[in-house]
């Protein structure tokens, strides 16, 4: 979604005058995203974000919007939540079916004439000279540019082609995502609950269905994932509770560790990080694709204001304008994910008192609310 999006931001900021190629390795699935298709949450300012370059219509007609949030402290008494109308705001975020969203992108992309799409397709080298970058794909076509661009995922063998190192750090978590059914609708309500272990997310999706993120230890996957259906279901509710009425159906699970992985450097010559490739974020707060999409918004912007005047879109001016606006956003966004992380994972029971009490304050003292959400919701300089 981030590389995509970036094609056709550029594409609509320059009035079609740039050429783009885009590389995608998967084609895209025309399945019927059914009851297992998983979910992205896309914050308002991300939507937003969408709206500008023309996006968002299209998406929105298959999302299923944010109205609350509730967010509480298994086992112990912090709670606090957050409110669209209280903030003025026809929503919070969206959740869309990434499927559906595959979709959309897809046949975007094929109706700009100034987008090539190479799919499937991947880089098999990256050559870069003083005024131009040249990549071979694995077919041994060979394709030239001014700037090369890696939204390929948080181990990024593009990064790796250029020698762009990135820092790791294990949460010690793994997260299984499903989607489910529950007895009580949801209303438009998302729920964050924090254990001991890591936090159960669920978000509203349609036809009254759920997507579950349940974070889990690495040593308790394989326990978790061999359970029926049915115990499945009763080890869920009773790390999430009963908000929503007994949890009644499950689609199928599935899961992927949890790790941090941001690059060092989003920039070299003629060459730029964005999205997942940039920073690949835990799905504490759902902020993953937000933070990457704000990437891609500055990133198209820069590239456009050059093209736009006829000058060269993948020098280091555009590059260093790129990381130096991105910079304070993405130490921010990092800083608070982790610190929710191991703030809320952690068994002490003095923090678990600061902790709570914290929630607490926020619920009693809205105002207390303001930074964390509109860092979240993504209403944030770029």
């Amino acid at each position: 979604m981030a590389g995509a999006t970036l094609a056709l931001a550029v594409d609509t900021l320059t009035g079609g005058r740039a050429k783009i190629a885009i590389v995608e390795a998967a084609e895209p699935d025309d399945n019927h995203p059914g009851y297992d298709a998983r979910c992205i949450a896309i914050a308002y300012g991300s939507c937003q974000i969408l709206k500008e370059f023309g996006l968002w219509s299209t998406l929105a007609s298959n999302a299923s919007p944010i109205q609350h949030i509730h967010i509480s402290d298994r086992g112990h008494f912090g709670q606090t939540a957050f409110s669209a109308s209280h903030q003025g705001l026809p929503y919070l975020g969206n959740v869309i079916e990434l499927t559906d969203a595959g979709q959309f992108f897809h046949q975007a992309l094929s109706s700009r004439p100034a987008i090539s799409v190479f799919c499937p397709s991947s880089v098999s080298s990256i050559e870069r000279s003083i005024d131009s970058v040249s990549i071979t794909l694995c077919d041994g076509r060979k394709l030239s540019s001014k700037l090369m661009v890696a939204a390929d995922g948080a181990v990024s063998a593009c990064c790796d082609m250029v020698g762009l190192s990135r820092h790791q750090h294990d949460f010690n978590q793994v997260a299984i995502i499903a989607n489910v059914s529950t007895e009580l609708p949801h209303q438009g309500e998302a729920f964050e609950r924090f254990t001991p272990y890591g936090p159960v997310a669920l978000l509203p999706m349609t036809r009254g269905r759920s997507s579950l993120v349940w974070c889990v230890p690495p040593d308790k996957l394989e326990e978790t994932m061999a359970l029926s259906d049915r115990a499945f279901l009763s080890c869920l509710q009773s790390a999430f509770g009963w908000r929503l009425g007994k949890l009644t159906e499950v689609g199928q699970r599935h899961s992927y560790p949890l790790i941090l992985r941001q690059a060092e450097q989003i920039i070299s010559h003629r060459f730029a990080v964005v999205g997942n490739a940039a920073q690949a974020l835990h799905p504490i707060a759902g902020q993953g694709f937000n933070l990457g999409l704000r990437d891609v918004a500055t990133l198209a912007d820069e590239i456009a204001t050059r093209l736009n005047n006829d000058q060269d879109c993948g020098d280091m001016t555009v590059l260093q304008g790129y990381r130096k606006r991105r910079e304070t956003d993405r130490d921010k966004t990092v800083m608070i994910t982790s610190g929710l992380v191991k703030g809320f994972s952690n068994h002490s029971g003095l923090l678990a008192l600061v902790r709570n009490l914290g929630l607490n304050a926020m619920t009693a003292f809205p105002a207390l609310k303001s930074p964390l959400l509109k860092q979240t919701m993504g209403l944030v300089k770029r």
